[in-house]
């Protein structure tokens, strides 16, 4: 299949790795490492490194060196330099794909990689939950915790929601079938997840996709927002895991699940070390005694019903501030500000092509649900983060190849 592509090795073990990205840790890393390699060496030997430089590649270079920057001057020591690969692990990918020189034949590959080892994820999270019996929630294999789960699931239904609008009129009636199918999967996917900020965000991004489709045509918008409300009315009615959720909470008084005495430790971790924060992945070594060591300097008083500590801070622009400080908080800002400015700029007119539409619709989905979820969840690391930088380089990376003629 990928003999026909410019660079067959390379793309072959792109492909791997989006196939066992949710589902397999060590081929993961292994094939991630691959696919970098490869990648260098072709560049290399061909002196092919995709074009001019331009405003992308400076602030992915600053995010690649965030990570490195705040581990060597982190407030807590621990796991701060093992914590910035992280940001290299999906940041590469964002980059290497930009400057890929793939075409649309690639592109189209890797849509359907991605909706194909989701869906094989969520059959394994559903028979591991529902038949076996050895989960107690919906989770993907390698992507853990039912939250980050279904921050993933919403990630690949958006990337699937667009390609399915921008090739709907070139579709044949079994395609439409099957893609209509695996959509209504990833929905009850996220429903069973139960994690209502993802759910919420889906509904988003499927009338935020339908309305950016009026430029092309109005009937996505009204089809989306009538399945959006029959959804939204039937989860309510049969009184679904996710909504049962809602209404326990509101009744407890307890809508944000223990998450306020996590953000007020974030929040006293980033005023202790507001610069370069505690350091990435060294949210969880705070402790109840650091708590009081650093309330005391403030004249307050340590209270374990105010301040919990936790493996993470429950909300990516509270976790960034606390382990990288307002250091790395300003790289990521700029990182998601200018991606906002990028869909607005370059929202494709009317007779862009279905590729284009594609992309562009699956990087406005993903940066609506890492953005948005992130208010209340750690979004934008491992797998989640890796599988929307392969959406967000795959536009970019489409449209520099089409600036230059080669997107065949």
């Amino acid at each position: 299949m990928t003999k026909s592509f410019r660079y067959p090795v390379e793309f072959t073990a792109l492909i791997g790795l989006i196939l066992v990205l949710p589902s397999f840790e060590a081929p993961k890393n292994l094939l991630w490492l691959l696919f970098v390699v490869i990648w260098l060496y072709n560049r290399f030997s061909s002196r092919r490194f995709g074009g001019r430089w331009d405003i992308w590649d400076s602030l992915i270079v600053l995010w690649l060196c965030s990570g490195y920057v705040v581990a060597a001057f982190a407030g807590l020591h621990g796991s701060e330099w093992r914590g910035a690969d992280d940001i290299v692990r999906y940041a590469s990918l964002l980059w290497l794909l930009k400057r890929s020189g793939y075409g649309t034949r690639e592109f189209r590959w890797l849509i359907v990689a991605m909706t194909v080892s989701t869906a094989a994820a969520l059959a394994w999270g559903l028979w591991s939950l529902f038949v076996i019996h050895t989960r107690t929630a919906l989770e993907l294999n390698s992507v853990g915790h039912v939250n980050h789960s279904a921050i993933y699931l919403g990630v690949s239904f958006s990337a699937l929601l667009a390609f399915t609008l921008a090739y709907w009129r070139q579709l044949s009636l079994l395609w439409r079938g099957v893609l209509i199918v695996t959509l209504l999967a990833f929905s009850a996917g996220l429903l069973i997840s139960s994690s209502r900020a993802a759910v919420g965000m889906t509904f988003v991004v499927a009338v935020v996709m339908g309305i950016a489709w009026m430029r092309r045509t109005k009937i996505p918008v009204v089809a989306l927002a009538t399945l959006s409300l029959v959804i939204a009315v039937g989860a309510y009615v049969a009184q679904v895991s996710v909504v049962k959720k809602q209404e326990d909470m509101v009744k407890e008084d307890n809508v944000l699940t223990g998450r306020l005495p996590i953000w007020n430790t974030a929040i006293e971790a980033w005023r202790t070390f507001p610069v370069f924060g505690v350091g990435m992945d060294n949210f969880k070594y705070i402790t109840a005694p650091d708590l009081k060591k650093w309330l005391a300097r403030h004249g307050k008083v340590y209270s374990p019903e105010e301040y919990r500590t936790y493996s993470h801070g429950h909300s990516l622009y509270l976790n960034t501030l606390a382990e990288r400080g307002v250091f790395g908080m300003a790289v990521l800002g700029a990182v998601l500000l200018y991606w906002l400015y990028f869909l607005w700029r370059k929202y494709p007119p009317a007779g862009a092509d279905n590729m284009e539409w594609a992309l562009w619709g699956g990087s406005l989905g993903a940066w609506i649900m890492h953005v948005g979820i992130g208010a209340v969840n750690t979004t934008l690391h491992h797998e989640h983060a890796m599988l929307a930088m392969l959406i967000l380089g795959a536009w970019l990376g489409y449209l520099r190849s089409a600036q230059r003629g080669g997107t065949q």
